[in-house]
C-alpha cells in the first residue's frame, strides 16, 4: 500500500542526519556493483559538506521528500555548464546530483516525486536540459531514469592500470 509524502526544501539542520544517512545508504546501495564506494564511517558527513559547498556555488536547492514528519529521500539539483563545443541553447543544464529513497519507500512513487521536483525547478529557471547519471550495473534505477524519459547521452570508459 502506497503511503502519503511530501515534497519540501532542506531545513539545516535538522535535515543533516537524515541527508548523512542518505549518503550513506546510497553508498553501500552502489557498493553491491561498484566496488570503488567508499562505506567507511566518515563518507556520508565527508560528501555532505563537499556536497553543500557545491549546492552553494552551482545555485542549487536539495528536496526532501517527507512521510509522517520523517525525511524518506532527498535530491539535489544544481546548474552546471558544458564545454563549448556544446550548442549555446544547451550548455547550461540542471543536474540531479544526488537521489536516494529509503528502501522502505522505494516502489512509491517518492523517487519519480523526486524527479519532478527538479525537473520542475529547472524549468523555473528556464533550462531546457537535465541530467542524471546512473552507473550501468545499476538496472532498476535506469530502468525508473528511462520510465521517466530519460535516455543514454555519453558513457565514459575506464581502465585500470
Amino acid at each position: 500500500m502506497s503511503e502519503s509524502f511530501t515534497i519540501r526544501d532542506l531545513r539545516l539542520p535538522d535535515d543533516k542526519p537524515a541527508c548523512v544517512s542518505f549518503i550513506d545508504g546510497l553508498q553501500k546501495y552502489e557498493r553491491a556493483f561498484e566496488p570503488d564506494r567508499r562505506v567507511d564511517a566518515t563518507v556520508g558527513k565527508d560528501y555532505f559538506a563537499a556536497l553543500m559547498k557545491r549546492v552553494a556555488e552551482e545555485q542549487g536547492r536539495v528536496f526532501v521528500a517527507e512521510a509522517d514528519g520523517a525525511p524518506i529521500g532527498w535530491a539535489v539539483f544544481v546548474i552546471e555548464q558544458n564545454s563549448l563545443y556544446i550548442i549555446e541553447s544547451e550548455r547550461t543544464y540542471g543536474q540531479i546530483a544526488e537521489l536516494f529513497v529509503v528502501e522502505e519507500k522505494r516502489g512509491q512513487r517518492v523517487g519519480q516525486a523526486l524527479i519532478e521536483a527538479c525537473e520542475a525547478e529547472a524549468k523555473s529557471r528556464v533550462l531546457k536540459l537535465i541530467m542524471i547519471g546512473v552507473l550501468p550495473a545499476n538496472k532498476r534505477s535506469a530502468a525508473i531514469y528511462a520510465q521517466a524519459g530519460y535516455s543514454p547521452y555519453a558513457m565514459q570508459l575506464r581502465k585500470y592500470l
